[in-house]
């Protein structure tokens, strides 16, 4: 029942966490500024950035609600806060206020967080789980590109 209650909280937050990005985009993906930057050529069709969003933190929802069934310490509260927090200042450091360079930056730390939830917390009991957080590390890794690319091609 924990789980069960700890998997619906953290889809909570986690999409409240995308909202919230999405929020501080504003209107950025269709405007000018997007429109006019020289983009990396495998950059998907926008579609493709929703539903893999949703199966992100569907998937890291569910591994987050056993993580904290079985290690609920003040150390993965604090790591799994940066990552939100990392998460969400992507959007406004990309779209927002266009600081691409440090809008790398940011990506590459999140990439290294979600990188340390897999290696760390993928003991016995998470080993099979830890999986789940594939797809947030495949995205980002290619989110990184994308942004890699923006900034050396721009």
């Amino acid at each position: 029942m924990k789980k069960i209650y700890l998997f619906i909280l953290f889809l909570f937050i986690n999409f409240g966490g995308l909202a919230l990005g999405n929020w501080f985009m504003g209107d950025a993906v269709t405007g000018e500024w997007y429109s006019n930057l020289n983009k990396a050529p495998w950059t998907p069709p926008g579609w493709v950035f929703g539903a893999t969003w949703t199966l992100i933190m569907i998937c890291f929802s569910a591994y987050l609600s056993y993580l904290f069934t079985i290690r609920n310490s003040k150390i993965v509260i604090g790591i799994y806060i940066m990552a939100f927090v990392l998460n969400v200042s992507w959007n406004y450091l990309f779209f927002n206020q266009h600081l691409i360079n440090l809008a790398l930056v940011n990506i590459i730390l999140l990439t290294l967080v979600i990188i340390y939830f897999f290696i760390t917390f993928g003991d016995d009991r998470l080993s099979r789980l830890k999986y789940l957080l594939l797809p947030y590390i495949i995205w980002l890794c290619i989110a990184t590109s994308l942004n890699g690319y923006v900034v050396i091609y721009n």
